[in-house]
């Protein structure tokens, strides 16, 4: 079997802690969950513009205006525009340092490979000068984002697409992702995969495996 090559993570759940849900992201902005917000019809409707949003099938303004309508109204297009801003938390602790590594350590190359959409991708980038809200994901070597894209996990397609865009076989590629449809996608396709816990120590797991499939070694961990 080929040697790892790439070692591809997911963006959020991995790298970064997001809202994982509807309740928690009107927490996030500090609104109110609305009578009717969690009708499963509006839950529903909610996912699969999202979707769109995430193949890059729409842009911001038509996401947020359908995404009201969607929404019976029940929130304001700048209330939206406001709870999709703080779906976003923060970076995982450690994270940082364990890409750093990995950009160190020879024959590897790091990626991402990220079910995202315009208005989250820019914040891991710099803006006129100032830092990004989010600046892990630009250590990244290779940088691949479902809206860009016009595909989506656990759509395998994209997975294709990715090995060819870094010219890696499956066999070469080390992948964690925290949605088990994901990581299975990925698995049927031949890549090495891990599943992380959003819940638990993301760059630990993320140490650990790297030990397992040996892309590093107990000895290079100590000389850290």
């Amino acid at each position: 079997m080929p040697s790892i090559r790439i070692v591809c993570f997911d963006w959020g759940g991995v790298i970064l802690r997001h809202c994982r849900g509807w309740e928690e992201g009107c927490a996030a902005a500090g609104l109110p969950v609305r009578d009717g917000s969690l009708d499963p019809a509006l839950i529903a409707a909610r996912r699969a513009l999202t979707a769109e949003f995430q193949r890059g099938l729409l842009t911001p303004d038509e996401f947020f205006h359908r995404l009201a309508a969607a929404n019976r109204h029940l929130y304001t297009i700048d209330e939206l525009r406001r709870l999709h801003h703080c779906w976003l938390l923060t970076e995982y602790e450690g994270m940082s340092d364990v890409i750093h590594r990995l950009n160190q350590t020879p024959r590897i190359e790091t990626a991402l490979l990220s079910n995202t959409n315009e208005e989250h991708w820019r914040r891991h980038l710099p803006v006129n000068g100032d830092p990004p809200d989010y600046p892990t994901a630009l250590l990244l070597q290779h940088r691949h984002a479902s809206h860009i894209l016009g595909l989506a996990k656990p759509d395998e397609t994209i997975y294709r697409r990715f090995g060819e865009l870094v010219g890696a076989s499956p066999q070469e590629i080390l992948f964690f992702d925290d949605l088990p449809d994901n990581i299975a996608a990925a698995e049927r396709l031949g890549w090495r995969c891990e599943l992380v816990d959003h819940n638990a120590d993301t760059a630990a797991q993320v140490t650990r495996a790297l030990i397992q499939h040996r892309v590093w070694s107990e000895q290079f961990i100590s000389r850290g």
